[in-house]
């Protein structure tokens, strides 16, 4: 398809320009609605005279409606910015960096949304489509165990899977670590329940502390109800999680003051299973928790991280070290803007 639309570009540039453009103003007005003409000439860095051509062709073709609050997307426009999306990441070239992010990082498939979630957190929604997507390709038919963390991220990304991804297979949603010590909404046991939900799958809770001492961790591990738990997240073919700001997940989960010392001290930049990890990828320190262990992922056939905004571009690329190569990073351009700058390939 890359070549049809090279050929298309050298035809008829002044098209492909067009497209572009409105198809950018369809996903600013999605992620900002409401919004007015004047804040989203700025945000594009187009003049208001140009900008209200283009809007009034949408609103012409009943893509976008305006009202006194501002700017919001139709049915119509939501259906012609989700379907396109795959064809103008061809044309802006984003299928040629996720192949670039993913040979640096060693992975697999990467797949890029073309925004920062810092500055567009309704980007997460995107995401969200993507890993139903993604998940969809890749989960075996039959019964399929999945284990998924907890976190804000997971949190927004599960309202995204749709009932579709329960054809011919019979989901169950595990949690892959203790659910208890973060807000309700966003431990391990909400998400794996709001998946299951959007899905018509099953879902499993596992109602202990995500990190535990030494002395009660061994006879937690014997409780019937933990180990049948623990038994499917072992036998799950597919695990779905994010990548966390080391100190910020630090901080998150209210850890002891001398422990997040140690991780400034230890430079530590990221995230994920609880184990904390510096810019080469070296492990720092470690949650003693119940759940998944990083060690066990590598015969996981289906892993996908996600994990967007340029702020966490020094934690996908320290974790990438760590990730098994059959994971799919979803991640967006601020992100791998920042992780391919500079590189040559």
């Amino acid at each position: 398809m890359q070549q049809e639309l090279t050929w298309l570009a050298a035809l008829a540039p002044d098209l492909i320009d067009s497209a572009k453009l409105r198809f950018q103003i369809l996903q600013q007005i999605h992620w900002l609605a409401p919004i007015g003409r004047r804040v989203l000439a700025q945000r594009l860095s187009l003049t208001e005279r140009s900008l209200r051509t283009e809007t009034t062709f949408l609103r012409e073709n009943d893509l976008i409606t305006m009202t006194k609050s501002g700017m919001m997307l139709t049915a119509k426009g939501s259906d012609v910015l989700q379907h396109l999306a795959g064809t103008m990441a061809e044309l802006s070239g984003i299928k040629i960096k996720e192949k670039q992010l993913a040979d640096l990082l060693h992975l697999d498939h990467c797949s890029i949304v073309a925004a920062d979630l810092d500055q567009q957190p309704k980007v997460l929604e995107t995401m969200g489509r993507l890993l139903n997507e993604i998940l969809q390709q890749n989960l075996p038919q039959g019964e399929a165990v999945i284990a998924a963390m907890g976190g804000t991220t997971m949190a927004a990304v599960a309202n995204q899977l749709t009932p579709a991804l329960s054809e011919k297979r019979q989901l169950t949603f595990v949690p892959a670590r203790g659910g208890l010590g973060e807000a309700v909404d966003i431990q391990a046991n909400s998400v794996c329940a709001q998946m299951a939900l959007n899905t018509n799958g099953t879902h499993r809770v596992l109602y202990i502390p995500e990190h535990v001492s030494a002395r009660v961790y061994q006879p937690l591990l014997e409780e019937p109800v933990v180990k049948e738990v623990l038994t499917l997240v072992d036998k799950s073919v597919g695990v779905v999680h994010s990548i966390g700001v080391a100190l910020q997940m630090a901080e998150r989960r209210d850890m002891p003051a001398d422990t997040i010392q140690m991780l400034k001290r230890k430079h530590a930049v990221g995230e994920a299973f609880g184990y904390f990890f510096d810019k080469q990828g070296r492990i720092v320190y470690k949650i003693p928790q119940i759940g998944l262990q990083l060690e066990k992922l590598k015969k996981t056939p289906c892993i996908v991280a996600i994990a967007g905004g340029a702020k966490k571009a020094d934690a996908i690329k320290a974790y990438a070290q760590l990730a098994p190569h059959q994971t799919w990073l979803i991640t967006d351009e601020g992100a791998a803007n920042l992780i391919l700058k500079g590189v040559t390939l």
